[in-house]
């Protein structure tokens, strides 16, 4: 608008800046919508509205009013007992660059795994401490596994978890161990010492191992993709104790690891001196694995 004074033309510029109580209110509306996804988990994938006011903490009235123009926008959508989140969350998803690129790229080299192994087959990232899961192949006759594509595992009770927290920062590690080794079996290690030698063992084999120390009857091995510097994602085989052979798994893991760092980056490992996951040939032995669960995991198994 023109202001007129005293003969001059003044332009009265607009503040491109929003008060604070608009500000404020768009971060509340944004909060808000943010609790009412964040109250879905895999255990409950669908809830009344009775249980996402509980779970929100929000008034019964704004999550109603919420949850009826997300359903509205397909974010939320209405079952017979409640909402569930929407188609539209599956076609955003597929956007998001680090899930996509990596998981394509991925994805042949998971299959083929999956084939040679008959079990089941997980593509995985570390994320604020926690394994998140990018992609799952479910195996032959696999048992029930607690796991998704986009759900989050305890890091430091699964095998990929702990060749990704073995290639991760010191401050990652500590920050892990600081908040806690969660037991989640008796075979859990939650002892922080034993916890550091079972990472510094995993930095030298270049793969891991757990046997029932997140899910009982489950064993799970696995080998992380890198190259010389921190793992930008791991690749893991899970299946029965009794059925997972580890001294035929641990080699056709790691190659699938080493295949996808290939496809990635365009280049393989020749140092060979190096650890990396091009030099599957002598990957750390099984017998000193097992030799080294004896002595040193005998104190927490």
């Amino acid at each position: 608008m023109a202001i007129h004074v005293g003969g001059d033309d003044r332009t009265d510029k607009a503040d491109t800046n929003p008060p604070d109580d608009d500000r404020s209110h768009r971060e509340s509306v944004a909060e808000r919508i943010s609790a009412i996804i964040d109250a879905f988990d895999a255990q409950s994938p669908t809830l009344t509205l009775s249980q996402m006011t509980e779970r929100t903490g929000l008034p019964k009235s704004t999550v109603h009013r919420m949850a009826d123009q997300l359903v509205d926008l397909r974010w939320l959508e209405r079952t017979t007992t409640g909402y569930r989140l929407g188609i539209r969350f599956f076609e955003v998803g597929g956007l998001v660059h680090t899930r996509s690129n990596l998981r394509e790229r991925a994805l042949p080299y998971l299959q083929d795994l999956q084939a040679a192994t008959h079990h089941s087959v997980h593509l995985s990232i570390l994320e604020g401490g926690d394994v998140v899961i990018l992609e799952k192949l479910w195996g032959h006759g696999a048992p029930s596994l607690p796991t998704r594509v986009g759900g989050r595992m305890p890091s430091h009770c699964t095998a990929a978890g702990k060749v990704l927290l073995a290639f991760a920062t010191d401050k990652t590690v500590d920050d892990v161990i600081s908040k806690g080794l969660e037991r989640r079996t008796g075979r859990t290690i939650v002892v922080p010492e034993l916890f550091r030698q079972e990472l510094a063992t995993v930095r030298t084999a270049h793969w891991a191992m757990e046997t029932e120390e997140n899910v009982p009857g489950t064993r799970c091995v696995a080998a992380p993709i890198r190259g010389s510097g921190r793992a930008i994602a791991a690749v893991s085989v899970s299946g029965p104790v009794h059925k997972v052979d580890v001294s035929r798994v641990v080699p056709l893991v790691r190659r699938c690891a080493a295949d996808i760092w290939l496809q990635l980056f365009g280049r393989r490992n020749t140092d060979p001196t190096s650890s990396g996951p091009a030099d599957t040939r002598n990957p750390w032995d099984v017998e000193q694995w097992r030799d080294w669960l004896e002595q040193v995991a005998g104190e927490w198994l």
